[in-house]
């Protein structure tokens, strides 16, 4: 097995496109990380970053996943590529409810680009409104200790900078996607998780070099963390095939159709959406409640936090609901069955029509409550190895399930590209013409 990961990695870099691609993109993740580093001005990073370490909360943590450490040090890069993501997600769920929305992404390319110009003006609207936030936020915390010269100036320049920060990296992520290989905006966060990796292991390490915690204890946690990668993969790459039947048609001279093929419908749809809303849901008003001095407020603080009950059956509760309301938005049955309809297409044993919308209805119930359940699972694995088995250190939740889907997508993408080669290195062999030559 190591000698074709070896041997694949050879063959990435003997196809000169692949190559320079690969190259392109790890060289934009290295302007990303470096990006990342610096500070924005008229602020005391250091203090900053360590009051925000121990005060941030839930939220912070959250967020600062995504910006592999930029928001804790407000950099440029503080609010990471969470806004662009944020309008998406926004215009995915205006998409259901406004005509011109709607008719737009039934439009094709010419459509899909005039959804990408809105996406990017919300993307730019929203990191403004969280930028005026973060400065507003910092001015009123321990007054000239964080910030160096508060007022309208500071506010603006704030703005600006991170904002702009935001807007680069959308570019970029924008550019990796053309000229790359794999999505650039996953492979930008995916970057931000996975640099946070190299500290979290050299903390482990002084952990079971000072002995507080037993190498036996932590063979046995690496043992489940194989395991839950291999289940995350498994899950993922897993798919529902529905059977469907074309029939034949006859159209001028020639026959159309007559071929048997599949509807695949995963069993995770929604992706990482639902753990992300869940998270954002909860960890706002439970970081809102932390800086307020008030007895029911703070009791409301704690019940929220990580950790408690209470916190637990709402994420998991949240997590279910929004795997459904994705799942709903982004796959209609009816639409599936009406196209189906059109092109002479059924599923054997079921009737054409509303038999087949509410069969796939059906199906599509069961295989997601199953990838919510899954989700769920994997979304309350930190707390599980954190507050229950005293594990200090973080593993599972969102930011896992992003890195082994990324991870999956891009090797994807690589494989499909060396494909692609092979057949036009084939094709150039055999020297295949048609029948006019």
């Amino acid at each position: 097995m190591f000698e074709r990961f070896i041997t694949s990695l050879q063959n990435i870099f003997k196809i000169e496109e692949l190559r320079n691609r690969v190259l392109f993109t790890l060289g934009m993740l290295a302007v990303y990380r470096v990006g990342a580093h610096v500070p924005t001005p008229g602020i005391n990073n250091e203090a900053l970053s360590e009051f925000l370490t121990r005060q941030g909360g839930a939220l912070m943590g959250f967020l600062d996943i995504f910006s592999g450490g930029a928001l804790s040090k407000l950099s440029i890069f503080a609010l990471g590529i969470m806004p662009y993501i944020s309008a998406s997600i926004i215009l995915q769920l205006l998409t259901v409810v406004i005509p011109h929305l709607s008719k737009l992404a039934k439009e094709g390319e010419r459509g899909r680009k005039k959804i990408i110009q809105y996406t990017r003006f919300g993307t730019i609207f929203i990191g403004l409104i969280q930028a005026f936030g973060i400065a507003v936020g910092l001015e009123g915390m321990e007054k000239g200790v964080f910030v160096q010269s508060p007022g309208w100036g500071f506010r603006l320049m704030t703005m600006i900078t991170v904002t702009a920060g935001t807007a680069f990296l959308m570019w970029l992520g924008e550019q990796i996607t053309e000229r790359g290989i794999g999505n650039g905006i996953s492979l930008i966060i995916f970057a931000g998780i996975v640099a946070r990796m190299p500290s979290a292991i050299n903390s482990t390490y002084q952990l079971v070099r000072t002995g507080e915690i037993n190498i036996f204890f932590l063979l046995a946690l690496l043992m489940i963390m194989i395991f839950v990668v291999a289940a995350i993969v498994f899950l993922e790459s897993g798919r529902r095939k529905i059977p469907v039947q074309y029939a034949k048609r006859v159209v001028g001279r020639k026959i159309y159709g007559g071929q048997n093929t599949h509807i695949p419908l995963k069993i995770n749809t929604a992706g990482v959406i639902p753990p992300i809303f869940a998270s954002s849901i909860i960890a706002f008003p439970a970081t809102i409640a932390g800086f307020i001095a008030i007895p029911w407020v703070q009791a409301v603080s704690r019940n929220l936090a990580p950790g408690s009950l209470f916190y637990t059956l709402l994420y998991v509760t949240l997590i279910v609901f929004f795997s459904f309301f994705y799942t709903a938005v982004v796959l209609n049955p009816v639409d599936m069955a009406d196209n189906m309809k059109k092109y002479g297409g059924f599923i054997p044993g079921i009737r054409p029509g509303q038999k087949t919308s509410d069969y796939i209805y059906r199906v599509l119930t069961r295989i997601t409550f199953v990838g919510s359940l899954y989700l769920a699972a994997v979304a309350v694995l930190p707390e599980l190895f954190i507050y229950n088995l005293h594990v200090p250190f973080y593993f599972g939740g969102t930011s896992l399930l992003i890195v082994v889907g990324v991870g999956l997508d891009t090797a994807q993408q690589i494989e499909t590209h060396m494909i692609t080669r092979n057949y036009e290195g084939f094709m150039k062999k055999g020297r295949l013409k048609g029948r006019s030559a």
